[in-house]
């Protein structure tokens, strides 16, 4: 019986393919001329005097020069360093608070950016949080700029992203992305 070879097995069955389903023919994309909707163009940057212009560009260098103020022992102790924030040394030794070169910089009001452009997103808007379509209303489109608030469901951000559009109003943190914004 060791001698007696087993029998074949048959090939398997090849697996039925579903057939795709039928796709509605696609529709011509609308001709220019028949739009009767004007576009509202939205602004990419804030309209600032050149003064703030000025102050906003030095702003950026300010920041790349601007050290990153460690907290002390933020490298020995996990719950320390995981958040980055910062807390002023206070020990009667701490050779931080004591301005030791070799030791991180301590936060000082001197490393602040202008107080024009303080608070202004990089792109020079003042952002402004909306929550429904009517707060939008309230806001300037040459100067602010909407952040839709994170306790904002998706199908409202959609609608209110829709409405500052049409309004020329910049959206600072979109989902959606717009065809044309300049």
């Amino acid at each position: 019986m060791a001698d007696e070879e087993p029998a074949e097995t048959p090939p398997p069955k090849p697996r039925a393919r579903r057939k795709p389903a039928a796709e509605p023919p696609k529709e011509a994309p609308p001709a220019k001329a028949e739009k009767v909707e004007e576009e509202v163009r939205v602004p990419k940057r804030a309209a600032l005097a050149p003064e703030r212009a000025r102050l906003l560009s030095l702003r950026r260098t300010l920041d790349d020069r601007r050290p990153i103020f460690g907290r002390q022992a933020a490298h020995r102790y996990y719950r320390i360093g995981r958040d980055g924030a910062w807390r002023r040394p206070r020990g009667l030794q701490s050779k931080q608070r004591r301005h030791y070169g070799y030791r991180p910089r301590i936060v000082r009001i001197g490393y602040r950016s202008p107080a024009a452009v303080r608070g202004l997103a990089p792109n020079g808007f003042r952002p402004v949080i909306v929550r429904t379509p009517e707060d939008l209303d309230r806001l300037d489109p040459a100067r602010e700029a909407a952040v839709i608030a994170r306790t904002v469901g998706t199908r409202r951000r959609l609608t209110l992203e829709d409405a500052a559009r049409q309004k020329g109003i910049h959206v600072l943190n979109p989902i959606a992305t717009a065809e044309r914004e300049t």
